[in-house]
């Protein structure tokens, strides 16, 4: 190699490497995160043929939800990361959460309590290995410090944490403190992840990402009962989840598919089995008295596409075993859903978004003939169910930024047949979130 050469060589290299240092964060040891959100909800009164113990109130009605989280991180070696997450929560979902599968506020958890009370939610240890490839940013966040990966690794997750934390994650339609607020269109439907009733579990999961793809594979511990705020303490009841993810480049914009499969394993009520011995007894089924360690497996179709480099749109489809009670998150056997998400940049709001999305649920004939004879759900159970239809969701949003850090959101669901009764409803929905963030 001649002088010259030598010279064009070293150049070249000492102008990439700082370009290419600049593009990457400074590496974190330690971080401290805040948030606090707050979610107003109202439904004026709506049509109600009857009632049962599980039905929303038909009357005019109006329910808040408050939680303020302190997220503590620091890392104790390279590619290492101890997270905890202490909560304080307060309020309660519409009719005290029930009355709805897909259920309107995701802020809103199955317990509800008048006073604000502190509760540690997360605390969890994450590894990651480079196995290769090019240096990819990672950006500071709540729960993940800041710093660098290569675009092939391995991350390996133990401790207490959410399922959706690393599963059927979508980047348009999955934090109801940012976007959409529905249950059943920031998760799938039909996902019965395992999880207390604030929806924070104990297990561990392992990510491996290489090329255009990423395999995910957990095992997790289940409540001791169905829907209870115990969880199991011996993994003697758990799920096992798998989720393959394919990013794709469609429309200039980048794009990912995923494919998800779980299955339970629990003791759970067969909803013949009660209906039987409800029969035998001349009672109200309860699925409570027929319970047996069995298996229960469902999946779900995830996908998010961008559009532009402002809108994106994103598609789930979900289903799971529906001759079996629902465990842990709601009372839906097969989901779709699907919407919109656009960014404010055209009218110069470019930290606004505006969202669109519908949700569409329904239950197996096994789960229809329990609730029709009376028997309760996880959410829903008017006592009677002589007129079953799907239920049907459409929300739409505009979240914008007042300063930064602190967003403000208007929200607007239309839910056709509550809990699948044709006889209740239409019931309209309105909300006002207030969140904040450090």
């Amino acid at each position: 190699m001649t002088k010259k050469s030598w010279m064009l060589a070293a150049a070249s290299f000492l102008l990439a490497v700082p370009a290419f240092a600049d593009d990457l964060p400074a590496p974190e040891t330690w971080a401290i995160h805040g948030q606090a959100t707050f979610v107003e909800q109202y439904h004026p009164a709506f049509r109600s043929l009857y009632r049962g113990p599980n039905s929303l109130d038909h009357g005019s009605r109006g329910d808040e939800t408050i939680d303020m989280t302190l997220f503590g991180g620091v890392s104790p070696w390279e590619g290492g990361e101890a997270w905890a997450n202490v909560e304080m929560d307060q309020g309660f979902g519409l009719s005290g959460t029930f009355g709805v599968a897909a259920f309107p506020s995701a802020e809103a958890y199955k317990v509800g309590a008048a006073e604000p009370y502190g509760r540690l939610q997360r605390l969890f240890f994450r590894q990651t290995f480079d196995l290769g490839g090019d240096a990819q940013a990672v950006e500071g966040q709540a729960n993940q410090l800041a710093g660098s990966r290569t675009g092939d690794n391995l991350i390996l997750t133990v401790g207490k944490f959410a399922v959706t934390d690393i599963f059927d994650t979508n980047s348009y339609a999955h934090d109801p403190r940012g976007d959409f607020l529905n249950w059943a269109v920031v998760d799938a439907g039909a996902l019965d992840y395992a999880a207390d009733a604030w929806a924070y579990t104990y297990g561990g999961a392992a990510e491996w990402s290489f090329d255009s793809w990423t395999l995910r594979a957990g095992l997790v511990d289940m409540s001791k009962l169905p829907n209870s705020t115990e969880l199991e303490t011996n993994f003697s009841q758990f799920e096992m989840l798998g989720e393959v993810e394919r990013r794709i480049h469609l429309f200039g914009q980048d794009g990912k598919i995923k494919l998800l499969g779980f299955l339970n394993r629990a003791n759970m009520g067969s909803f013949n089995d009660a209906l039987a011995l409800a029969r035998q007894t001349n009672a109200t089924p309860d699925v409570a008295l027929v319970r047996h360690y069995r298996s229960r497996a469902g999946g779900s179709l995830n996908v998010e596409q961008g559009l532009s480099d402002d809108l994106g749109l994103f598609l789930r489809a979900s289903a799971n075993d529906g001759s079996k009670e629902s465990y842990e998150f709601t009372d839906i056997n097969e989901s779709l859903s699907a919407g919109l998400s656009l960014k404010g940049t055209s009218w110069d709001r470019k930290d606004d978004t505006v969202g669109a999305a519908f949700e569409v649920a329904g239950i197996s004939k096994s789960f229809q003939a329990y609730l029709a004879a009376g028997g309760l759900g996880v959410l829903v159970g008017d006592g009677r169910l002589p007129n079953y239809s799907n239920e049907a969701v459409f929300e739409t949003y505009y979240d914008a930024q007042l300063i930064k850090g602190i967003n403000a959101a208007l929200d607007y669901q239309f839910i056709a047949n509550p809990a699948y009764n044709a006889d209740r409803g239409p019931v309209s929905v309105l909300g006002f979130r207030l969140h904040g963030e450090f």
